[in-house]
């Protein structure tokens, strides 16, 4: 699967959960999934929060789970 093949949204955090995982509201699809933070955001310590706008990619063959790969 290259780069180019995948689906990005956005979306604002309703819950935080544990090991870095949040729910996220969809603004498209008004529904929730799984998140977790990208490396690089893990690596440069980048804070997310609830109400945080976020910015989510997703593999095609899954769009119930996404890298949240940046914040707004």
């Amino acid at each position: 699967m290259a780069k180019e093949d995948t689906v990005v949204m956005e979306g604002v955090i309703q819950e935080i959960m544990p090991a870095a995982m949040f729910r996220i509201k969809l603004d498209e699809a008004e529904s929730l999934v799984l998140g977790y933070l990208s490396g690089k955001m893990r690596t440069n310590n980048i804070k997310v929060l609830l109400g945080d706008r976020v910015e989510l990619e997703f593999s095609p063959y899954d769009l119930t789970r996404g890298r949240i790969i940046r914040r707004k």
